[in-house]
């Protein structure tokens, strides 16, 4: 079905399900729910922008790992490689093979920051995660191109870690929720109505009230925008992050792992190309509609930095660059997941920071069973849950990229 102008209306008056937002999380949800044979509500997904021109899931890296601080997010992201992995088979229908491509990530850590790569290491073994430690002589025989004087201590996962093609990804589980029965709709909600402690209707930007039993918010950097329609807060800002994409007159040889630097810049090959980036100075937030690309983020951090750590690099030619947005949780950069504390069937799935598209199989997964059974019977979010916004109590990763 060709992509419908903004002001397409839904077929019905009132649904089970409102999902606000489309890309990865929210096509995810609808695809869990159509799925389960529990469910045998009705589901709208309404999206504002059906080219994903915008989206933080067609502007991001695709890329996903296993290397994090908190237990939940490693064991999300676990579910998440065999998802992509056993894409079409779990799927179905006429869904493609995603294929995930294995290099690895690669953090590198001084000395003084050794302690957390060991600290995040040991919760990564024990979910079942294959990272390694690698001291600094290790990584020098693997990746021979780095210069590595500052460095003290490495970890590497080359097992499930890496890039897949992401946009393809949610636009197959798009395409198999609306064979299953999910209607998309190209609109906006521009409010959200109340009766007391309970969400009642949605209201679209082309005028239709429409009922729902339970709202989701999958809008991504737009999180508390949606929220605030239904007098709700979430603490969730667009920031912005640029990609460079450079050619290296010099091969490397081999195929580079996404790095991280101390510095905080990230680099990974992409084919005969390399793609790069880092965070802004300052990390503010961004309007939505914001895309101009930084472009002296590359040359005044990116190049130099990347120059002293990979020599080759000296001689590079930016080839393209573009910009996105995280949906950044200012509390404490981890997903915000489940139902408002007092407004039970508003639930939120927002402020990924960077990590939406690689956990969003889970958290399809675990949204969906949160609606058609009252509880998580997968994996266990509940830590992610909006009560610690209330409380203003961080659940905080470490591992931010």
């Amino acid at each position: 079905m060709a992509n419908q102008p903004l002001g397409a209306r839904p077929r019905h008056s009132r649904y089970d399900v409102v999902i606000v937002g489309g890309a990865a999380v929210g096509s995810a949800v609808a695809w869990f729910l159509s799925e389960n044979p529990d469910f045998t509500g009705r589901v709208l997904v309404v999206e504002r922008d059906p080219a994903y021109t915008y989206a933080s899931t067609a502007l991001s890296a695709s890329c996903i790992r296993h290397q994090y601080s908190n237990a939940i997010n490693v064991r999300m992201s676990l579910f998440g490689t065999e998802f992509v992995r056993r894409f079409r088979e779990i799927v179905g229908g006429d869904a493609p093979e995603i294929t995930l491509h294995e290099f690895g990530y690669l953090f590198l850590a001084p000395e003084d920051k050794a302690y957390i790569l060991r600290d995040n290491h040991a919760v990564q073994r024990e979910c079942g995660a294959a990272t390694e430690l690698l001291s600094r002589d290790e990584v020098q025989a693997r990746f021979p191109f780095f210069q590595l004087e500052d460095i003290s201590l490495a970890s590497f996962n080359p097992v499930g870690e890496g890039w897949f093609d992401g946009y393809t990804m949610m636009q197959a589980l798009r395409a198999r929720a609306r064979e299953n029965g999910v209607e998309y709709v190209t609109n906006e909600v521009v409010d959200i109505a109340r009766d007391g402690n309970r969400v009642a209707a949605v209201r679209l930007v082309t005028g239709e009230t429409i009922s729902c039993g339970v709202a989701v918010n999958a809008s991504g950097p737009r999180a508390a925008k949606t929220a605030r329609t239904a007098g709700l807060i979430v603490p969730v800002e667009a920031r912005k992050r640029c990609l460079f994409v450079f050619d290296c007159q010099t091969p490397l040889g081999m195929t580079m792992p996404l790095t991280i630097d101390p510095s905080g810049i990230h680099c990974r090959s992409e084919g005969r190309y390399f793609l790069a980036g880092t965070v802004p100075k300052p990390d503010a937030a961004v309007a939505y509609d914001d895309f101009d690309v930084h472009y002296s983020e590359f040359e005044d951090e990116i190049w130099p930095t990347l120059a002293y750590r990979v020599p080759q690099f000296e001689a590079i030619k930016l080839v393209n660059a573009w910009a996105g947005h995280y949906a950044y949780n200012v509390l404490d950069q981890n997903a915000i997941i489940g139902p408002h504390h007092e407004v039970a069937n508003f639930i939120f799935a927002n402020g990924f920071s960077g990590h939406g598209l690689q956990q969003s199989p889970a958290v399809g997964r675990g949204v969906s069973e949160l609606i058609t059974y009252g509880e998580y019977r997968s994996l266990d979010l509940s830590e992610l849950g909006y009560e610690r916004v209330v409380s203003n109590t961080p659940f905080r990763e470490q591992a931010i990229i």
